[in-house]
């Protein structure tokens, strides 16, 4: 074990080693929240900008943090999003795009309903009102649940908030900067109910699953310098065996 060769394979166990240490560290150090948001951070209403630009991901700790903003709806953007649940009761959203900016919009659930028609109707009667008038809408910010393909006996079907896939439906959509996650009124439109949207569970300070990463890398880390042991100690032993072996032959 102290030739040149196991020598040098030892220092490199202890590089590999050092590298999947630090990697544990790192994990570790991800694992733990230093400062995590404070109890009932979520129900606090905050600007809109406060929380998320047009563009990015919306970071965990404010997934369902009340906001505000005010804008226009834009007309013949008002789209039935199905598969929506109110206290496990199934039904529909009624979305439509409000313009904060020039050139910036939001998907907006602006209310729920039971029925399809009811849906249709009061997506007609808020088309029927989007005549630019500025609106103040108080709601929670939530991520972007991704587009879904619809069903080939209903291709216009929409069955996933996802602003993306309203996007491809909007009207005056070019050079457009739109937010990925979208906002859930509070108050429901004429003719809908409010949207059932509990504040979000609080989260534990420790992410047991990077934890969990860490004692990987720890373990990956000592099994490297078991493998040299092993490797080591077997051709220790090989070594012994010849020179048993060629002792016998000679004394024979």
């Amino acid at each position: 074990m102290l030739r040149g060769r196991w020598i040098a394979m030892l220092l490199l166990c202890l590089v590999v080693a050092g590298v999947f240490a630090w990697l544990g560290q790192w994990q570790l150090a991800r694992a733990i929240e230093t400062d995590p948001p404070p109890a009932g951070a979520t129900e606090q209403v905050r600007p809109l900008g406060e929380v998320v630009e047009p563009g990015e991901y919306l970071p965990e700790p404010l997934v369902g943090q009340r906001v505000e903003t005010s804008g226009s709806w834009v007309p013949g953007d008002f789209i039935v999003v199905s598969g929506r649940f109110n206290d496990d009761v199934e039904g529909y959203w009624v979305t439509g795009q409000l313009r904060v900016a020039e050139r910036t919009s939001i998907a907006v659930a602006i209310g729920w309903t039971a029925d399809r028609e009811a849906a249709d109707d009061a997506a007609e009667a808020l088309d029927a009102d989007a005549d630019g008038t500025e609106v103040a809408v108080t709601g929670r910010i939530i991520s972007d649940e991704g587009p879904s393909v619809p069903p080939r006996s209903d291709p216009d079907r929409i069955d996933r908030m996802s602003p993306a896939a309203l996007l491809s439906r909007w009207h005056d959509a070019e050079q457009l900067d739109v937010y990925r996650p979208y906002l859930a009124s509070a108050t429901a439109a004429a003719g809908l109910a409010d949207i059932s949207s509990p504040a979000p569970e609080e989260q534990s300070p420790v992410n047991w699953l990077n934890i969990f990463y860490a004692a990987e890398w720890a373990i990956f880390a000592g099994f490297a310098f078991y493998l040299w042991y092993r490797l080591a100690k077997d051709q220790w032993e090989r070594e012994v065996e010849d020179i048993e072996d060629a002792s016998g032959a000679a004394s024979a």
